[in-house]
């Protein structure tokens, strides 16, 4: 499995005017395999997550159960994470113009 997308969330409710996202950011640029990271907002739960792009599932779970849990850890908030297979669903994702498969 090559392209390989996560999905992360964090339930914890900050409106993310208020969230300090750039050194996230800083750190997430260091983390290997990690391709591209769509940020996510929660409509009316201020939840906080993300959709990412990885290289690889064992780059993308190495970073679900490291960094990621870590953070939710220390928010002291539950969290969600799905792996997704981003080869198996190509040709339909291209049919419908995703960003991902240019």
């Amino acid at each position: 499995m090559g392209k390989t997308f996560l999905y992360t969330e964090i339930q914890a409710a900050v409106p993310f005017e208020q969230f300090d996202w750039s050194p996230i950011n800083a750190a997430l640029k260091a983390a290997p395999g990690l391709i591209r990271k769509t940020w996510l907002s929660g409509i009316g739960t201020h939840t906080i997550g993300g959709f990412y792009e990885f290289d690889s599932a064992e780059n993308a779970l190495a970073f679900a159960q490291g960094p990621f849990a870590e953070e939710a850890r220390r928010a002291g908030a539950p969290a969600t994470t799905r792996l997704f297979d981003g080869d198996i669903v190509k040709d339909a994702s291209l049919d419908m113009s995703s960003p991902y498969y240019a």
